[in-house]
C-alpha cells in the first residue's frame, strides 16, 4: 500500500494546478496524481486552436453558470486571473490579449502544461492508470487502480465532465460523487454547435461554412441571455462563438432569436435605398449588407428572387428586415458530447463548501473544475474556474496539513 498525502484524481487544468499549488503552499507534501489518459493535460493542448486561452481578464461570477451563481464567488476572488498571469510571466511564457479579455499564449499551449508539470515536479504523476474504486478509512481514503493501491488523507476530484469523449472523457467523478452521496445536476453538453428541423437545414446547409458577425439572444427580459460574435452556418445547423455561447442558456424545446445584422436598422435602409435606386434586384441590394449567398438564400426563402426593390411595398420591406434582424429559430438539439467544448451540471454546489471545494457530508473529499456544477463562458473563464477552484481546494488542504504538524 503507498501512502500519500493527497491524492488526485484527474491530470487535466485543475488537477495538475491543484498539485502544485499544493506543493507551493507546503513542499513536503506527498502528492500522487492519477489519470487514464496517456498524457496530461490534453484539453489544455488543444484549446485556443493550439495556443490556450488560458484565461479571461473579464471575469466575475456572473460569466458562470450554475444553479447556485454565488458559489463561484470565493473561489473566483481567491485566485483572479492577474494571479494566473503571475504565474506565466513568472514562467517567461509570452502572451497577448484578443478580444473580450482573452488571454492566449504567443507560441504553443504546451508551454502551459509544461509549466504546470514544472510547479508539481515533487508529486508523483501516474498516467495510463484506471481507478476501480474509492473507500473511506479511519485517516482517509484508500483508492484502488489498475496497478494496485494508495492511501492518502485527502482525494480531490479532478475528472472533468463528459465533453469530448475521444480524449477518454469519462463519468468517474460523478461515480464517486453519488457514491457518498452528494447530489448531481444533470449534465449535459454545454458551448455546443445548434442543430435544427429540415425546414431551417434547407438555408444553412447550402450556405455551409459562411461565417459572419451576428447577435444571438435567448429569452426575454432580465433573464435574457444576448451575445455578439461570430455565427457559422454548418450542414447540420449553426456554429461560431455567438451560437456556443446561447448553448449553454438554451434548452430543448426553446428557441433562439438570431440578428444577422446588429446595429443595422434594416426596414429604414431598404426603404432608402429604394428611393435611391430601386430598379435594382432585392437581393442585389440585400449584398450590400451581408454576404451575396446569404443575401440570395434569404431572398430566395421569402419568394423574392426575381423582384426588384423598387416594386416591395413598406410592409414586404419589413418581412424581409423582420428575417434579417428577428430570425425566430427552433433548434430541435445540439451535436452532443462530441463537439461540446465543457460540460454544464455536475456535482451539486449545495454539497460543497464554496470555500474550500470540500464535500459537506465526507470531509477529505475535494471536488474541482468542470465535475463541479459551475460552467463559464467561452473565452478562458473555464480555465480559469479550474486554476481558482484548484487554488481554493490547495489552500483548504495545506491549511489542514500545517494544523495536524507538531509543534
Amino acid at each position: 500500500m503507498e501512502e500519500f498525502d493527497t491524492i488526485i484524481l484527474g491530470a487535466g487544468a485543475a488537477g495538475l494546478f491543484c498539485a502544485g499549488s499544493l506543493i507551493a503552499a507546503d513542499p513536503g507534501h506527498r502528492i500522487l496524481v492519477l489519470d487514464h489518459a496517456r498524457a496530461p493535460g490534453e484539453k489544455i493542448r488543444i484549446s485556443g486552436g493550439g495556443r490556450c486561452n488560458f484565461t479571461n481578464l473579464a471575469t466575475n461570477r456572473e460569466r458562470f453558470l450554475s444553479q447556485n451563481p454565488r458559489f463561484c464567488a470565493s473561489a473566483l476572488s481567491g485566485f483572479a486571473p492577474g494571479d494566473f498571469v503571475a504565474l506565466v510571466d513568472s514562467a517567461r511564457i509570452a502572451w497577448h490579449e484578443k478580444t473580450l479579455g482573452q488571454l492566449f499564449c504567443d507560441g504553443s499551449a504546451r508551454q502551459i502544461i509544461d509549466m504546470l508539470l514544472h510547479r508539481m515536479r515533487s508529486a508523483v504523476l501516474r498516467l495510463e492508470t484506471s481507478v476501480t474504486g474509492i473507500a473511506r478509512t479511519d485517516t482517509g481514503f484508500v483508492v484502488t487502480t489498475g496497478r494496485g493501491m494508495a492511501a492518502g488523507r485527502q482525494v480531490v476530484v479532478a475528472t472533468g465532465g463528459r465533453s469530448i469523449p475521444k480524449m477518454g472523457a469519462t463519468g468517474l467523478g460523478y461515480e464517486i460523487a453519488a457514491q457518498f452521496g452528494l447530489r448531481l445536476v444533470t449534465p449535459r453538453a454545454g458551448l455546443v454547435p445548434l442543430t435544427f428541423a429540415e425546414q431551417d437545414l434547407n438555408l444553412c446547409k447550402p450556405l455551409s461554412g459562411l461565417s459572419l458577425e451576428a447577435e444571438v439572444r435567448h429569452g426575454s427580459g432580465r433573464s435574457a441571455a444576448t451575445f455578439r460574435d461570430g455565427l457559422l452556418f454548418t450542414h447540420r445547423g449553426l456554429s461560431g462563438p455567438a451560437i456556443l455561447q446561447i448553448s449553454s442558456y438554451w434548452q430543448p424545446g426553446e428557441s433562439i432569436q438570431v440578428d444577422l445584422l446588429p446595429d443595422c436598422n434594416l426596414a429604414a435602409e431598404l426603404r432608402a435605398a429604394r428611393g435611391q435606386g430601386g430598379r435594382v434586384a432585392v437581393a442585389t441590394a440585400l449584398a450590400r449588407w451581408l454576404p451575396n449567398r446569404l443575401a440570395e438564400a434569404i431572398t430566395a426563402e421569402l419568394g423574392l428572387t426575381e423582384a426588384r426593390l423598387a416594386d416591395q411595398p413598406n410592409r414586404q420591406l419589413d418581412i424581409l428586415a423582420r428575417r434579417v434582424n428577428e430570425w425566430q429559430l427552433r433548434p430541435v438539439g445540439s451535436e452532443g458530447w462530441r463537439t461540446a467544448e465543457v460540460t454544464l451540471g455536475g456535482v451539486d454546489t449545495r454539497d460543497l463548501d464554496a470555500r474550500s471545494l470540500q464535500a459537506r457530508s465526507a470531509p477529505g473529499l475535494y471536488f474541482i473544475g468542470e465535475v463541479v456544477d459551475v460552467t463559464g463562458w467561452l473565452g478562458g473563464y473555464n480555465f480559469q474556474w479550474a486554476w481558482a477552484s484548484a487554488h481554493a481546494a490547495a489552500r483548504a488542504i495545506a491549511g489542514q496539513t500545517t494544523a495536524r504538524a507538531p509543534d
